[in-house]
């Protein structure tokens, strides 16, 4: 008999100073497995006692004070923590672990926040920009190494296709659809197989967004957003994948992130 798990990935930018709404989110939506980046706080300050009263008791967490950060809450025991520092710098954007059920024995999630990588798109005036691009190379070069069933999944501030953006003819130039972060993104799903989930539930042809600009005076009507969120799995699990949603009206609720959380519902 199948066991159907559903699992969330939210950059929530700040979770204590948005515990409010991640509390909401979890009441109402009640995903087995969120994986959150952006957390922003170090590990012993993790707002655990939250998690626990809503019935997430098992944590694999790597934080950071003020910056970065990513965590995996979880109802399902998780074992075989790990973490990667594709950056080679100390910043907290890998957390890994595996799903600790029968049903899904040997599972990995894999949850990263990649770099956003500044505002020029030229690694000569802008480091920013060139440490983002040694950190695609990295997880391409860790993509070639993957051999279990995994889960991929995070804000990855990359949108690789041209509906994926409101403009592409205004964003092909601009940080997060340039085309070279698009062809690094490519090589790391190459390196794996990795199945594109939501694409493979959206067609490419469609709009589909995660993310809206704080700056928008009205995020909703204009709707100039970008899919820089993603979930991806190894081809040997996609059978499971049974419908993957972005929850966009999160967006709208007070204080919000500017990131929707996205979610993929599985039958092991």
């Amino acid at each position: 008999m199948s066991q159907t798990i559903r699992i969330a990935s939210w950059n929530i930018n700040s979770v204590r100073a948005r515990i409010d709404i991640v509390e909401r989110y979890l009441k109402e939506e009640a995903p087995d497995v969120l994986c959150l980046q952006e957390t922003k706080v170090i590990d012993s300050l993790f707002p655990e006692g939250l998690f626990r009263q809503l019935g997430y008791r098992h944590f694999i967490i790597n934080g950071q004070p003020m910056h970065h950060g990513v965590a995996i809450v979880s109802k399902i025991p998780l074992i075989n923590r790990r973490v990667e520092d594709w950056q080679a710098n100390g910043e907290a954007r890998h957390i890994g672990a595996e799903l600790n059920i029968d049903a899904a024995k040997g599972v990995r999630i894999d949850n990263v926040y990649i770099p956003a990588g500044g505002e020029v798109p030229d690694s000569e005036v802008n480091s920013k920009f060139g440490q983002k691009l040694s950190f695609l190379k990295r997880m391409a070069e860790w993509s070639q190494t993957v051999t279990q069933p995994t889960i991929l999944m995070g804000d990855f501030n990359v949108a690789p296709l041209e509906q994926d953006v409101w403009s592409h003819k205004q964003l092909v130039n601009v940080v997060s659809h340039t085309r070279i972060e698009c062809a690094h993104l490519a090589e790391i799903q190459k390196a794996a197989d990795w199945v594109d989930v939501a694409r493979h539930f959206v067609d490419p042809s469609k709009k589909l967004y995660t993310w809206w600009s704080y700056r928008a005076q009205d995020w909703e009507t204009s709707d100039r957003g970008r899919r820089l969120d993603h979930m991806w799995v190894t081809p040997d699990l996609m059978e499971k994948a049974k419908s993957h949603v972005v929850h966009k009206h999160v967006r709208g609720w007070g204080k919000p992130s500017d990131h929707a959380p996205i979610v993929t519902e599985f039958a092991f």
